[in-house]
């Protein structure tokens, strides 16, 4: 399962692999062990408005821990098709399992090249290290 990891610590997953990326791929989206860490208890999501569309770097929601509050870019262009309602109800999965089922937001995304400009597992290890 091929993931890609933006600067703002998010990372995406294409439903069907990085490599058959095309635009209106389904696109999963989350925060990185690095960031959930740095947080601390997370406490409460402000996930977005499924249908709502995103230009690449807008900020598309909030997570707040005991320790401080911190926006989540939209790492891809897209629109916004469905949201982790479980998250809603238990924000602590974002700790959890921060990479599975603690998943944000899913978006359809408009421009796979965006992807070519995210991080690989190696390149976000060395750069959050």
């Amino acid at each position: 399962m091929s993931m890609k990891y933006t600067q703002d610590h998010e990372w995406v997953k294409i439903q069907d692999g990085i490599a058959t990326a095309t635009a209106g791929a389904i696109v999963t989206v989350g925060i990185t062990h690095h960031a959930q860490d740095a947080l601390g208890d997370v406490v409460f999501v402000d996930l977005p408005e499924v249908g709502k569309r995103f230009a690449q770097k807008d900020v598309a929601g909030v997570v707040e821990s005991v320790k401080a509050a911190a926006d989540v870019y939209m790492p891809l262009t897209g629109e916004v098709t469905e949201v982790n309602e479980a998250l809603r109800a238990d924000p602590s999965l974002a700790n959890s399992d921060p990479l599975g089922t603690g998943w944000f937001f899913k978006i359809k995304l408009a421009d796979a090249a965006q992807l070519d400009a995210l991080m690989d597992e190696t390149s976000y290890a060395t750069f959050s290290a």
